[in-house]
């Protein structure tokens, strides 16, 4: 009925919502445990198109390997968390907390090319390297992005695999492996310790699931409002057509009950009963001529049999002897073909038996079958399809393994051929192997052999080092074709005879000394010239030490300049100064001097314990002054000082530094009032939030 499929279709509405409420709350308990990827704002004007604003980039893209998620997460870096966006339109959007954007019409990004891939693949293996995007699915149109935060990493099972891809020279890409390891083909490595925790795109591959899932359901749950809408139409317009029928069949009995009152009603009434009862009667008339006639045909019948009985008894008698004639031949060959088959009869009856048995067990089983599929029937019915298809199937299997078992048997015939061509290849090949290796150590014995000779003749003939470059040249004393070496070889043993013989009355070291005296003469061009570089370098270093003395006297002025100002500010009527000691110069070093009201202390240990820290910060800060950075960060800085100092320090920074940013962790108001943003974290239902407060 209408009530009950309304009664179904609310409860599973209730359960599903229930589901929905539940995956829900899953999936901001992740927004909340990661709220970088929670991506809020509002519309900058009511014609916005929000199909422009395609999310947080963790959001977009699923893993197809949970297992390289933390390489993807650290190959990724801070780009997993900017909101990507199809232009630049939503700078334009009031977004409620600091957003990095990547505009889709802006961004270029580029991919691996196959080539770095396959070098890369053959360099360690194509199980060991995988380009990064090829380990994630997106939509097609956010491909630039993911090309510009993914296309040029690599993602390796291990250390040493990353180490060659990233410092091969024919790649030079950064890789990551699956512990979290960077290498950087400047020569920068990071890594050695995993984040506590699940990984960001694990605990996002859950939220997706949820998200799916809670989609789903979604679904589910609008047909089912949907079919309510249509059950509740067709229920108003049943009722609608029921009132109506209801109505016009009560007219209609109003309208009978008048006809029967009038007296036309009542003659048509008598008409219609005679005309009834006309039938009635021509239908009996009719059934009794027909019985009339069938009584004449049985009494004609009997009387001729009467007249012939005599006739028909002899005919009948002819016929009943020709029949016994014929049976009894039929009686005696059945005799004889019983007497041949009674062993036969024998047998049969054995396997009658048999079955019969075999039909019992077979009805008990049938029966137990029946009983079950009647009381499931539908539930059967479509394993027997199912039963009966996977049959068909595994016969059409049987017939291609078979097909594909021959032609493996022809391979395999194939191939222990092919083995004992190659086994006999392979022996011929290691005897000429042992022949070659032979040969090389016969080569490596001579080389060796050379080699001590050639280092002999160095030591002992320092000209070889200075002339080498001469040797084989066309032209030269040293040219080997014009004097062949084992011909001159021989002439040398010779003059060496000669010279031993010749040796004992001669002065061999007379005729080193024209060549010692212009290596002399060159040296002392040398020494010359050294002597004027290094007056030169002299000069420069006398110079540079000038302009040292110059930039530390300026630096000095500037940072005492400015120390005293910042001391003067964090405590009002106090002066500060860096001096040098009595008798010595800004390079010889100096001294920190504090004053009050004029009177300078002889030394720090006077200050109190707030003092001696508002000097320290006073002197970094003037030094941090001299040359600003964009950005500093000091960490509870005043906790050791009263409140009155603390808000020192906030005038301080606002007068002095007014192009520079300062990150501040502080616990005093003194310092809160002071700042243009303010980060607060607190507790809200056992979790830790942070809240961020614009101050102008």
């Amino acid at each position: 009925s209408r009530d009950m499929w309304m009664r179904n279709f609310k409860m599973r509405e209730r359960r599903l919502t229930s589901e929905m409420r539940n995956l829900k709350g899953k999936m901001e308990n992740i927004e909340a445990r990661n709220p970088s990827v929670n991506f809020q704002y509002k519309d900058p004007d009511v014609n916005f198109q929000r199909s422009s604003v395609h999310g947080v980039v963790c959001k977009l893209f699923k893993m197809k390997d949970p297992a390289m998620s933390t390489a993807l997460e650290i190959a990724a870096g801070g780009r997993v968390s900017p909101t990507m966006v199809g232009n630049t339109m939503l700078s334009m959007a009031k977004l409620q907390r600091r957003t990095t954007i990547i505009p889709l019409n802006k961004i270029v990004g580029h991919s691996l090319d196959q080539r770095t891939v396959s070098l890369a693949e053959q360099l360690v293996g194509k199980e060991n390297v995988f380009p990064a995007l090829s380990l994630i699915e997106y939509d097609p149109v956010i491909h630039p992005a993911m090309q510009w935060i993914l296309g040029q990493t690599f993602i390796c099972r291990d250390m040493e695999a990353a180490k060659k891809v990233t410092f091969n020279e024919r790649i030079l890409k950064k890789s990551v492996t699956l512990d979290g390891d960077v290498f950087d083909p400047s020569g920068t490595l990071s890594g050695g310790s995993r984040p506590r925790g699940m990984p960001l795109l694990n605990q996002l591959e859950e939220f997706h699931k949820a998200q799916e899932e809670f989609n789903a359901q979604e679904q589910r749950v609008t047909k089912i409002d949907h079919d309510i809408k249509n059950i509740t139409k067709v229920a108003e317009r049943y009722q609608q057509l029921k009132q109506r029928v209801e109505l016009m069949s009560h007219e209609v009995e109003l309208v009978r009950r008048r006809l029967q009152q009038t007296t036309h009603h009542q003659h048509q009434e008598e008409v219609d009963a005679l005309k009834a009862k006309i039938v009635e009667l021509e239908e009996k008339v009719k059934h009794c001529n027909e019985v009339v006639e069938t009584g004449n045909k049985k009494a004609k019948d009997l009387e001729n049999k009467v007249k012939n009985s005599k006739a028909i008894q002899e005919q009948a008698l002819k016929n009943a002897e020709k029949e016994m004639n014929v049976l009894k031949k039929k009686a005696e060959q059945s005799r004889m073909q019983w007497k041949q088959r009674e062993q036969e009869f024998e047998t049969l009856n054995l396997e009658i038996r048999e079955l019969k048995a075999s039909i019992e067990t077979g009805q008990s089983q049938i029966h137990k079958e029946t009983a079950i599929f009647k009381r499931n029937p539908s539930h059967l019915q479509p394993s027997l399809m199912v039963i009966q298809a996977s049959v068909q199937q595994l016969q059409n299997d049987v017939k291609l393994q078979k097909g594909t078992v021959s032609s493996i048997n022809k391979e395999i015939q194939q191939i222990a051929q092919r083995k004992e061509k190659i086994v006999k290849e392979n022996g011929e090949a290691e005897l000429e192997i042992k022949k070659c290796d032979h040969e090389i150590s016969k080569i490596k014995s001579e080389a060796e052999e050379c080699q001590s000779k050639v280092n002999s003749f160095n030591f002992k003939y320092e000209q070889i080092a200075d002339e080498k470059h001469y040797f084989g040249k066309p032209g030269t004393m040293y040219d080997f074709k014009e004097n062949n070496p084992q011909e001159v070889g021989k002439r040398l043993s010779k003059l060496q005879d000669k010279s031993e013989k010749l040796g004992r009355n001669i002065n061999t070291r007379a005729m080193n000394l024209s060549a010692r005296s212009y290596e002399y003469n060159d040296v002392l061009r040398k020494k010359k010239i050294v002597e004027a570089d290094k007056a030169k370098i002299m000069g420069i270093i006398k110079e540079l030490d000038e302009k040292k003395k110059a930039a530390l006297r300026k630096a000095w002025e500037q940072v005492n300049k400015d120390f005293g100002s910042i001391f003067s500010t964090l405590l009002p009527g106090a002066q500060a100064r860096l001096h040098p000691p009595e008798g010595m110069d800004v390079l010889d070093g100096l001294e920190v001097k504090v004053g009050f009201s004029g009177i300078w202390k002889e030394s720090l240990g006077e200050l109190s314990g707030g003092q001696r820290s508002l000097v320290a910060l006073s002197l970094i800060l003037a030094m941090l002054l001299f040359k600003p950075a964009p950005i500093y960060i000091l960490d509870e800085v005043d906790a050791a000082l009263d409140l009155s100092h603390t808000q020192n320090i906030g005038n301080m920074l606002k007068s002095h530094f007014k192009k520079s940013q300062f990150i501040i962790v502080s616990l005093k108001d003194g310092m809160f009032n002071n700042a243009n943003v303010l980060f607060r974290t607190k507790f809200v239902d056992g979790m830790s939030t942070v809240s961020r407060t614009f101050q102008r």
